[in-house]
């Protein structure tokens, strides 16, 4: 008989530039606990609809992660980055250890999308199942860019 896998499970909730979340769209992920914050942050923005196409890191102040004392940057990573260590060799294990904690993933530093992400606790994996997953999906993701319409920025153009 072999034994599951566990998994961590996260509930990550799209929140404001205050930390608001009442009423925003909110995924629950279940991800291996050997996983690093890059392949939760990665799973995260999928579940969003968003494109893995900008920097981010994960931040301790939920509400302004200039001022965090401990933070996790993709910029470190590929060399920018000097304050904090990197996202893909930082496990989740070993960030998240305790259920209810909290961090600030923040993601695409000029558009700043903030999502609040919540360690729930260790989640075993039924046979079968493949990890990352995407186990809830609650409310509709934005557009990432705004709603920006070709066809309404052709017609500014040619007025």
């Amino acid at each position: 008989m072999t034994k599951n896998e566990q998994a961590r499970l996260f509930k990550v909730t799209l929140s404001d530039w205050n930390g608001a979340v009442r009423g925003r769209p909110t995924r629950k992920i279940a991800i291996s606990e050997k996983a690093s914050l890059y392949d939760l942050a990665a799973v995260t923005i999928e579940s969003f609809d968003f494109d893995l196409d900008h920097a981010l890191g994960f931040y301790d102040n939920l509400k302004n992660w200039t001022r965090s004392e401990e933070g996790y940057e993709l910029f470190a990573d590929v060399g920018a980055g000097d304050r904090f260590p990197g996202v893909q060799k930082a496990k989740i294990s070993k960030v998240f250890h305790t259920p209810k904690q909290k961090m600030l993933l923040l993601f695409d530093y000029g558009d700043e999308w903030r999502m609040i992400v919540q360690y729930l606790g260790e989640t075993e994996v039924k046979p079968g199942q493949k990890l990352p997953m995407v186990t809830e999906i609650e409310g509709e993701a934005p557009d990432q860019y705004g709603g920006f319409d070709e066809d309404e920025d052709e017609e500014d153009e040619e007025a």
